[in-house]
């Protein structure tokens, strides 16, 4: 297993990457040499081995040496009364030499065991260093994985950006079916008379006075920003100046977002940003063109406080969680993203004047920084669907400061704004037929409806259409299998793999999975209820008799072990498509319609680029209906935000849709989980829902 790891300063998003090769061996190895928490064990050793010798030393004979050097003069006698003094000869040298050695001859055992516990005191240490080894290595291992894990999911999401500016271009071309994407923002160049004695109208007002006469305007407004730089600029360029403006409101007010010297080249820039639990991606547009400037995509800095909307609301709850939360998403991971986009764009973030962001419920509301708390308490009340009042200072967002922020409506507490975006650029809100939109995530949401009415409601899907709760599950990245095909007679498959041509497969994407699951049921390897039947080579069984199928054996894969899929993964799999049809089963049941009344089928997400639709159909995931009404439009939320960015007429369409939309909780209807138990079967305990299933 080898991961690439980008090298560059923290804080720094450079254009080009320096990459670095590493394997695991080659980490751990890294680790020895360099951690700070072995040291101490290394040192242990040491000493440990010096008390061995020190100890082994006490049965070696000790060995002493004296050697002593003496002088004495004259001595002198005298009187009582210390007269009559008389002087005595005396030897004036004197030395002596002495050698001594001893050797223990019996010491009771004392010597043997001090050795002994030295000894044992050394492999403790040694112990020691392996076990704090072993340590490091369990952390190493965590953020080797985590990294490689990022990785995959940047290489997603590169992919899903670039389907979202297809769709993005198709937009365009169609106009939005009646949709200009046309937004109120402009430059315009300005004019006025120099002050002088005679004409001494303060600044602020002189350049109003010129825009109401110029944009023939009612009010303008002058934030505090342009205020404050407005005195150099207008004296820069003699009082002819260039200004970014945007209509508020009715057509007769302005707001003046930016101020430059006549001569400067201004673009109006725009961020489209969709805010998922997981990932968070981002487009950086000019909003005169249309043009998209930058593009970029990370994780969701808020994953650590909970892979699920629920434990960050609790995590929110708690003391200063609000604000960790609030911090998570916009400091670690909108302005990093901002800041790559403008770094490789060269384009200077100060001049983003308007953003659009889309999300969850939830995610809207973290972004936000306010208490969604309520959200999921009974009887599930957001703090708010819409608003539109936050400016980038509000949020700390490294923009311009007075940067509108469009929030994409919320629907309910659990289909949120990614959703009403969705619904924008499906456009079932603008067709007579009846249509059905799916976003396939961690939860999925789903829209039913036409030109009349519409309905939304959300479902649990967990994170296997993502590849997650899957033993050999990944994300659509290098070494993932795709598609598959297996043979009836033989049980051997046939697959594609992403990546180069060679690559090894290393695990299963979402479709791969849904393929793989169909085949293995089409060939009657498995039941409906997802257990094995036949047995094979491919086909092996673990002590307590679970089943699994051999896609690629290890010699043959690009992975350590078997690329499988087990009777638990399959298991997963079945619940999460199963929430997915009883919950398109209960919306339609709702409203007294049957599936052969859905004319057209938009499916949104990362899932759904390589979806074979026919598989889907085949395992209960999707309606049994004709296979051309089936329509992938990618990461819609995104497309949606940039929609509703460019447009002024998109984004009142937006608040119309989900203000004309009914939310149904699914929870409150009775019969919802009996659909959900009987769609948790391949294809469905009612087979004859799916007739083309039934005649393979």
């Amino acid at each position: 297993m080898m991961l690439c790891a980008s090298l560059c300063p923290l804080g720094v998003y450079a254009q080009e990457v320096a990459w670095h090769i590493m394997s695991i061996e080659d980490m751990f190895a890294l680790a020895d040499r360099n951690s700070k928490s072995l040291r101490p064990y290394a040192t242990g050793i040491c000493e440990a081995r010096e008390g061995v010798r020190i100890a082994g030393n006490a049965r070696l004979p000790e060995i002493e040496a004296a050697l002593s050097f003496s002088y004495l003069g004259d001595a002198l006698l005298i009187d009582r009364n210390f007269s009559n003094g008389t002087n005595v000869p005396m030897p004036h040298l004197g030395n002596n030499f002495s050698v001594e050695a001893s050797q223990v001859v019996y010491a009771g055992g004392s010597i043997t065991n001090s050795i002994a516990i030295a000894r044992l005191q050394e492999k403790m240490a040694r112990l020691g260093l392996d076990a704090g080894r072993d340590k490091v290595g369990f952390l190493l291992i965590g953020y080797y994985l985590d990294l490689f894990k990022q990785q995959n999911m940047l290489q997603v999401y590169e992919k899903n950006i670039e389907q979202t500016k297809q769709v993005i271009e198709e937009l365009r071309a169609k106009e939005c079916e009646g949709i200009v994407l046309k937004n109120d923002m402009e430059v315009v160049d300005v004019t006025m008379d120099t002050p002088s004695l005679e004409d001494t109208m303060p600044d602020n007002e002189r350049l109003m006075r010129a825009l109401k006469k110029q944009m023939q305007a009612e009010h303008v407004i002058l934030p505090y920003t342009v205020i404050c730089k407005m005195a150099d600029v207008l004296r820069e360029t003699n009082f002819s100046v260039r200004c970014v403006i945007g209509r508020t409101g009715s057509q007769g007010n302005v707001f003046v977002y930016d101020i430059f010297p006549k001569d400067a080249e201004v673009v109006i820039g725009g961020l489209a940003i969709d805010i998922g639990t997981t990932t968070v991606s981002a487009l950086l547009i000019d909003m005169i063109s249309g043009d998209i400037l930058g593009k970029a995509s990370s994780g969701n800095g808020q994953i650590r406080y909970g892979a699920d909307v629920i434990n960050r609301i609790i995590e929110s709850a708690k003391p200063g969680g609000r604000r960790r939360l609030q911090k998570a998403i916009i400091d670690e991971t909108i302005n990093p993203l901002i800041q790559q986009m403008c770094r490789a764009a060269k384009f200077p973030n100060k001049q983003i004047y308007r953003m659009c962001v889309a999300g969850n419920t939830t995610m809207n509301h973290l972004f936000a920084g306010v208490n969604a708390d309520p959200v999921r308490m009974e009887p599930y009340i957001p703090t708010f669907y819409k608003t539109n009042s936050l400016y980038a200072s509000d949020l700390g967002l490294t923009v311009n400061p007075d940067a509108h922020i469009i929030i994409a409506p919320n629907i309910g507490s659990y289909v949120g704004g990614d959703i009403t975006a969705g619904t924008l650029v499906s456009m079932l809100w603008n067709k007579p037929e009846f249509s059905l939109f799916i976003d396939l995530g961690t939860n999925g949401e789903l829209v039913f409806g036409n030109s009349d009415f519409m309905m939304s409601c959300a479902c649990s899907a967990g994170p296997a259409f993502e590849g997650g709760d899957i033993s050999c599950g990944m994300r659509a990245t290098d070494g993932a299998i795709e598609a598959c095909t297996i043979d009836k007679e033989t049980m051997e498959p046939s697959f594609t793999v992403v990546g180069d041509p060679g690559q090894k497969p290393i695990g299963l994407c979402g479709s791969g999975i849904i393929d793989v699951i169909s085949e293995l049921f089409s060939a009657g390897i498995i039941n409906p209820k997802g257990k094995f039947v036949r047995e094979g080579e491919r086909i092996h069984r673990d002590k307590y008799g679970m089943g699994s199928y051999v896609l690629a054996f290890q010699k043959d894969a690009g992975a350590e072990k078997d690329v499988e899929i087990t009777e638990v993964d399959i298991d997963n799999f079945i619940r999460a498509k199963g929430a997915i049809f009883s919950a398109i089963r209960t919306m339609l049941n709702s409203l007294e319609f049957d599936v052969s009344m859905i004319e057209e089928v938009y499916v949104a997400g990362g899932i759904g680029s390589g979806i074979n639709m026919k598989n889907a159909v085949n395992i209960g995931m999707f309606p049994d209906i004709p296979l051309e009404k089936f329509h992938y439009i990618g990461n819609s939320s995104l497309s949606g935000a940039y929609t509703m960015l460019l447009s002024k007429e998109a984004e009142r369409k937006t608040y119309q849709v989900a203000s004309n939309m009914t939310y149904l909780e699914l929870s409150t209807v009775p019969t919802y989980m009996d659909e959900f138990v009987a769609a948790c079967f391949i294809p469905h305990t009612d087979t004859s829902m799916f007739p083309s299933v039934s005649q393979q």
